[in-house]
């Protein structure tokens, strides 16, 4: 019992165990550091606000918890991910929302408030006689002027017109 005690002693005064410990301190600094590192680069993409960046870095600097404590509370997405469902979002509210009228004739994108489709002359609607604004085809009343809407059989009704066709995809 007493041989293994010193062969236990030996073995830790030995120059092998200082090579071996300082090789693991070295390592687990290493990982320390790349882990503070880490946490740096991923709040700057997930995080807006500078501050939070250092709090969270910093956060970062207690070893092991730290990292842990930070992937508990940080943003589930990246702010350039946020920031492109966003713009979809916004995309898709305007294709939806904005109601977007086209020449029944031609296709073309036209205002709500033209007269004629400016790129084949197509009457789109009549004007009142009184105040010329545009008028709908079931107005029977200019609510513009409260003048009396004589219809002439020329205007389109945009209501009808169908949105332009999907372009086919080459490929």
């Amino acid at each position: 019992m007493i041989v293994a005690i010193g062969s236990v002693t030996n073995f830790f005064h030995s120059s092998t165990w200082y090579v071996t410990r300082n090789l693991a301190i070295f390592f687990v600094l290493v990982f320390w550091a790349a882990t503070v590192y880490w946490i740096y680069k991923d709040a700057r993409r997930r995080i807006e606000d500078p501050m939070l960046v250092w709090v969270s870095t910093v956060l970062g600097v207690v070893p092991f918890a730290g990292p842990l404590i930070y992937m508990l509370f940080r943003p589930p997405e990246y702010l350039e991910d946020v920031r492109e469902r966003e713009l979809e979002i916004r995309a898709m509210e305007r294709r939806l929302g904005g109601r977007e009228l086209h020449c029944p004739v031609c296709r073309a994108s036209v205002d709500e408030e033209f007269l004629v489709c400016p790129v084949c002359t197509t009457k789109l609607r009549q004007a009142c006689t009184n105040c010329h604004r545009p008028l709908e085809t079931l107005w029977q009343v200019c609510p513009y002027c409260e003048t009396t809407i004589e219809h002439d059989g020329g205007a389109t009704n945009l209501a009808e017109a169908q949105p332009p066709p999907r372009r086919q995809r080459s490929g």
